[in-house]
């Protein structure tokens, strides 16, 4: 078991990770304020209601997974060396399953705020962009998580100390970019 009991380990940990997170944060911003994705997010009545819900989701889903599997390395529940089994395969098949729910559910809502604000909206069009940038992001949020916490781990890292800025500056920085490319997949679509 790693070990990591005072205040100075755990800022010599996070604090690269925070700085990263920082930039990378900065990064999704500036995607966000460019033309293409103002384009879409004009061209696509609910996107930007659907957004911070999005995102947020992301960080919640992924970030309990996270947890999940840092208590499971800290108690020996689950081998630091990445190993397909029932413990681990169940928290990541709940954790994908809940990001497409929850992706599903939040176009639904945005599509109805729409509807009692009065304004036009396009129900289909929203599951497209929603599910698109859902899968997108579960794949690369996976991919990364998995890799930050089992690498991590066994050279001596604590997940719990860089698991949250990680899960929420990629869910930030992925999560917009296949935002658009869900607006540009459903456009071409329909």
């Amino acid at each position: 078991m790693v070990r990591h009991d005072s205040a100075l380990d755990v800022y010599k940990q996070a604090l690269p990770v925070i700085l990263v997170s920082l930039v990378a944060g900065l990064f999704a911003g500036t995607l966000l304020g460019t033309d293409t994705m103002r384009d879409g997010i004009e061209s696509v009545p609910g996107v930007l209601l659907l957004l911070p819900a999005f995102l947020a989701t992301r960080g919640g889903v992924y970030g309990s997974l996270g947890a999940r599997l840092s208590s499971g390395l800290h108690q020996g529940l689950i081998d630091p060396q990445f190993k397909w089994n029932d413990r681990l395969r169940n928290a990541i098949v709940a954790s994908f399953l809940n990001g497409m729910i929850v992706s599903i559910f939040i176009a639904v809502l945005a599509w109805s705020v729409l509807l009692v604000l009065g304004r036009d909206g396009n129900l289909l069009e929203l599951l497209i962009i929603m599910v698109i940038a859902a899968l997108l992001s579960a794949f690369a949020m996976l991919g990364v998580l998995l890799t930050v916490i089992f690498k991590g781990y066994r050279r001596g890292l604590d997940p719990d100390n860089v698991i949250g800025p990680v899960v929420t500056t990629v869910g930030d920085v992925f999560g917009v970019a296949f935002l658009l490319i869900g607006i540009t997949v459903a456009g071409a679509l329909l």
